[in-house]
Formats: C-alpha cells, structure tokens, sequence
C-alpha cells in the first residue's frame, strides 16, 4: 500500500479545500495581546485548551495557520493554536537563558547602558545587521540579536 508523503496538500471539491489564513510569511514573530490567552490542541473552539498564556505582549513564533486561527511557537519551544485577534503585530522580545547586555551603541565595545536578566521583555524599536534598537522599561538601547528572541 501506497502512502502519500506527509504534508501533502490534495486537491478537493470547491469549498471544502485547505482554507486560507492571511497569506502573510510564515514564520513570522507577533506578540500576545491579552494577560490571558488560551493555547488550545487545535484550530478552533471544539479543541481543548492545553493551557494559558498569562502574559501579555509575550513574544510568539507564528509556524502554521488555518482560517483565523494561528498555530504559535513560545521562546522555550512549546506550541499551540490562538485565536488572530488574541495576537498582535507589536513586535516584542524576550531574554532567554543568560543575562544580556543593553548598550548604548550597535557595538560590543559600548558602553553598558543596563543589563538584562532572563525572561526580560521589551519592544523591539528597529533591526539593522546583528543589532537591535529595543525599549525596556523607558530604557532604550541596543541589543545584538543572537541575545534575545523574537527576531
């Protein structure tokens, strides 16, 4: 018997096809928009919620979408299905395992402006090469991307 590879997207009568999500690229990063969020098994109401997300403006990886639905990856790796409006496109980052520094210039040898433990969030102002702009607490600088995640 004969298998069709995994992932396989197959033709089907109108209407009853793979649907649509945005068309936006995929991965991509987005952010929590609420303290509470459901994570559920699947992509809708009639999916159990696996757990909840309590914290709001949280980085998220997008990896998959179906409908209004999007399936999310967390910086420690697990993942699940929100709803798109429990999402927002504010472009956040979190530290991830070891202290990083906010500098005050887009250069190692710069001044240390503050340091950040692990779990730290902020916005993300801007990118450019290895390097970040980000805002954390009222505190501004610059943080290499290989430091933090949701870029």
């Amino acid at each position: 018997m004969l298998l069709p590879p995994a992932g396989a997207v197959f033709a089907a009568e109108p209407g009853t096809g793979p649907r649509k999500g945005s068309g936006l690229p995929i991965p991509r990063f987005a952010s929590l928009r609420s303290d509470e969020v459901n994570v559920r098994t699947g992509p809708g109401t009639r999916y159990p919620v696996d757990w909840v997300f309590k914290r709001k403006l949280m980085p998220v990886e997008i990896v998959a979408e179906y409908e209004n639905w999007r399936k999310i990856r967390d910086w420690q790796g697990a993942s699940g299905w929100v709803h798109q409006s429990l999402l927002t496109g504010k472009r956040t980052f979190i530290i991830p395992a070891k202290q990083a520094s906010l500098l005050k210039t887009p250069a190692t040898s710069a001044e240390v402006v503050a340091k950040l433990d692990p779990e730290v969030m902020g916005e993300i102002r801007s990118c450019a090469g290895e390097w970040c702009r980000v805002k954390v607490g009222g505190v501004s600088g610059w943080i290499e991307r290989t430091g933090m995640w949701g870029v």
